[in-house]
């Protein structure tokens, strides 16, 4: 078997596209995976492109082959979308080596530990909130106008069958528009010293009792703060939120010693690492015991990669949580991650999102109970329908 050539895609998400990338063989066999491609690494789809000469003639089944190659051609630029890119290719060439053999992907790397892979209600509230305009078009989820909106939307997540969500800081200011407090990724309230105002403080408190109060004293809640703070500020911040007895609070730093300083100096279990490329950037983060639990992007690393991530981890005694905001097939390639490894924590998902998401797919995801559950389909259990994609475009930059 052959590789003959390849093809990306991008559908429309709503507010990002959802990149797709289409590996064909001479045997008729056909791999999908897919990507991100938004403000933060455009050109993505460019470096695949100038991949695909690389990748001509070669064996797909052969992944760890072709990723290995691809990463020393590429090591002097490692990183960034150079790997992303040759993630992308790996977990095509992966869902073509299952359907070869014809069984899911989890049973190419040993067979599944569970099928049915419970998840989390991600971005809870603050899609509503910074894609307001997208939301309120579709005319189908309620506005979140303040922080009893943060109790509904909790008793919302109880009600479709979720035992699990995590929510980003929201400030509701008088007289304004409701903001989302993330200076690490977007320009709104960027504060170039990572400092935290004493509103934002208050208003982390005001939402996280909001939402408990919805969700109920035994679901698992979680904040996402990103690369919002520095260590001093941290601080600040586990402090307040100490009191709600969150599944973790997840940050992002890039000195392994500052977020196990944070770590010591709270209860609250800390989540961190999705931003970090390979075993060769978590190692020192592992051995600094920097977090309680790991987060690893299968889309950034590959599946292979992650998988052996995965397993350092382990040496740790560290558990795995999927990092995955993206779209369906995305959804599918991290279900089938968190099948195949076993110190496994909980997966991430977005609820929020473009009515057309499942018709993307040959095959719907099958989400009941708050949980994903995988078939035994060949490769990931589901393609990409093209007719869908090209009835929904994006049409973004």
């Amino acid at each position: 078997m052959k590789i003959t050539g390849l093809r990306t895609f991008h559908a429309d998400g709503g507010w990002r596209p959802f990149g797709f990338l289409k590996i064909t063989t001479d045997a008729d066999i056909t791999g999908w995976a897919e990507f991100t491609e938004s403000p933060r690494n455009r050109g993505l789809s460019a470096v695949l492109a100038s991949l695909e000469s690389r990748l001509i003639g070669e064996d797909p089944r052969a992944f760890g082959k072709i990723s290995t190659t691809l990463f020393h051609a590429l090591r002097l630029a490692g990183g960034g979308i150079n790997t992303q890119a040759i993630a992308a290719i790996e977990n095509a060439c992966i869902d073509i080596a299952a359907k070869a053999a014809n069984v899911p992907v989890y049973a190419l790397f040993g067979g599944a530990y569970r099928t049915a892979v419970p998840l989390y209600w991600s971005h809870c509230g603050n899609f509503r909130i910074r894609h307001a305009h997208f939301f309120d078009a579709m005319g189908t989820t309620p506005k979140l106008t303040g922080l009893d909106s943060f109790r509904d939307i909790g008793r919302e997540v109880r009600a479709k069958g979720y035992n699990a969500a995590k929510t980003n800081p929201v400030v509701f200011a008088e007289g304004a528009a409701p903001r989302t407090v993330n200076p690490g990724f977007i320009a709104q309230g960027m504060d170039y010293g990572w400092k935290v105002p004493a509103e934002e403080l208050k208003a982390i408190e005001g939402q996280l009792g909001a939402m408990r109060e919805g969700l109920g004293s035994d679901a698992a809640l979680m904040m996402d703060i990103n690369f919002g703070y520095r260590p001093e500020a941290l601080r600040r911040v586990t402090h307040v939120t100490e009191q709600f007895d969150l599944e973790w609070l997840e940050i992002d730093l890039h000195e392994p010693e500052a977020l196990a300083m944070v770590r010591r100096d709270t209860r609250t279990p800390i989540a961190s690492y999705e931003t970090l490329f390979g075993r060769r950037a978590l190692l020192p983060f592992l051995q600094a015991r920097a977090a309680d639990i790991g987060i690893i992007d299968v889309l950034w690393n590959g599946f292979a990669e992650s998988l052996k991530m995965a397993a350092l981890a382990e040496t740790y005694d560290v558990n795995i949580a999927p990092h995955n905001g993206n779209g369906p097939l995305s959804d599918l390639m991290a279900a089938h991650f968190a099948a195949a490894y076993p110190n496994f924590h909980i997966m991430e998902i977005d609820v929020d999102d473009v009515p057309w998401k499942d018709a993307l797919l040959t095959t719907p995801r099958r989400i009941e109970g708050g949980s994903m559950h995988l078939s035994d389909a060949p490769g990931w259990g589901a393609d990409i329908n093209e007719a869908t994609v090209e009835a929904h475009p994006w049409k973004g930059a």
